[in-house]
C-alpha cells in the first residue's frame, strides 16, 4: 500500500512572501525512514525541512526532526516558527503547547489570530562559552575578508550555546556586513577546529526601523551557506548583549528586535524576549511571523 505525506513551504520571520526564511514542514512524517527524510529535505532544498511526528510521552504535545540537506539539526527556530504556523492554521492546535525535539523540550504560545498571529516559541538560557585566542580571531577575519578595525570593539568573538551553538562576531556597522566576503571552505574548517556550527555576524547599527541589530549567518558545515533569517541565533544574541550591557531589562524582561537576510533579497525580521528572575537570564523567547507559499502531496511507494 502506498503512503501519501502533506509538505507545506512556508517562509518564516515575515509576512511577505519570497522574503525571511524558507522552511519545508512536513506532516505525518511517521511513516517515513531516516534516509527518506533526509532525502525529502535534499529534495525540497530548503535551509531546513521539519519532520511532524506524534509525541512520545505526557510532557510534549508535538514531535519534530529538522533535517538540512545534508545532516539532522537539534534544533531550528524559523523552521519551528513555520511548523506551529501550519499546525495553527491545518489542525487548529491549542495556544499554548510543548514542542520536543533532538535538543529537548521548548514551550511554544500562538500569539494573535488569523494571518496576523506570531508564533513565540521559548528555549532555556544559553550558556555564554568561551572567547577565541588572537589565533583563532585572526582566522575568523581572514575566513570573512574582515580586519581588526571593521571589528566592534565592545564585542570579542565569542562561541555562545550548546546544541546548534553559534560564533558571535560584532561589526562596527552595515558597511562591514555588506562587504563580507566568506570563504565557505574555510568556514567549514574552522566550525570543526572551533566547536562552532555557524558563524553570526552582526552589527548594533542596524539602519532600519525598531531593530537594534543587522545580521548575516553562514553555516556551511552543516550545508547552509547562508542563513537568511535565523531565530536560535537571535536568542543567542540576546543572551551576548545583556551579558555585555548592550541591552537592558525592564524588570524581568529584555526585548530587542534583530533584522537579517536583507543581503539575500530575503528581509525578515525577529524579536526576540529575555526572561529574568531575580536580575538572572532563565529563558529566551523567539518570536516571529509566518506566511504559506504552497502546500502538496507526495505519493511515496
Amino acid at each position: 500500500m502506498g503512503r501519501a505525506i502533506k509538505v507545506f513551504q512556508v517562509d518564516a520571520f515575515t509576512q511577505q512572501l519570497f522574503t525571511g526564511n524558507p522552511a519545508g514542514v512536513v506532516l505525518g512524517a511517521e511513516v517515513l525512514s531516516d534516509e527518506e527524510m533526509l532525502a525529502i529535505a535534499r529534495e525540497l532544498n530548503n535551509g531546513d525541512t521539519a519532520f511532524v511526528l506524534p509525541p512520545e510521552s505526557d510532557d510534549h504535545e508535538v514531535r519534530v526532526r529538522f533535517f538540512t540537506p545534508r545532516t539532522e539539526s537539534s534544533f531550528v527556530g524559523h523552521a519551528t516558527i513555520a511548523t506551529q504556523y501550519v499546525l495553527s492554521s491545518v489542525t487548529g492546535a491549542a495556544k499554548k503547547l510543548r514542542q520536543r525535539q533532538k535538543a529537548g523540550l521548548v514551550d511554544i504560545e500562538i500569539r494573535g489570530e488569523g494571518p496576523e498571529r506570531r508564533i513565540a516559541v521559548r528555549q532555556p538560557a544559553p550558556v555564554l562559552r568561551r572567547e577565541l585566542n588572537e589565533r583563532e580571531r585572526l582566522a575568523v577575519l581572514d575566513a570573512l575578508a574582515l580586519s581588526t578595525a571593521d571589528l566592534d570593539p565592545r564585542c570579542e568573538m565569542r562561541i555562545v550555546g550548546s546544541a546548534g551553538n553559534r560564533l558571535l562576531v560584532g561589526v562596527r556597522g552595515t558597511k562591514q556586513l555588506k562587504q563580507l566576503k566568506p570563504d565557505f571552505n574555510r568556514l567549514t574548517t574552522l566550525s570543526a577546529q572551533l566547536g562552532a556550527s555557524g558563524h553570526f555576524v552582526f552589527t548594533t547599527e542596524s539602519g532600519v526601523d525598531d531593530c537594534l541589530t543587522m545580521s548575516r549567518m553562514f553555516c556551511p558545515a552543516i550545508g547552509i551557506p547562508e542563513d537568511p533569517v535565523s531565530g536560535n541565533a537571535h536568542g543567542l544574541l540576546g543572551a551576548y548583549l545583556l551579558h555585555h550591557g548592550l541591552l537592558q531589562a525592564n524588570g524581568d524582561r529584555a526585548r530587542f528586535s534583530g533584522a537579517q537576510g536583507h543581503y539575500q533579497l530575503r528581509p525578515g525580521r525577529v524579536d526576540v524576549e529575555l526572561e529574568l528572575a531575580n536580575g538572572t537570564l532563565v529563558g529566551v523567547w523567539i518570536i516571529g511571523s509566518a506566511t504559506m507559499v504552497f502546500e502538496t502531496t507526495i505519493a511515496l511507494p
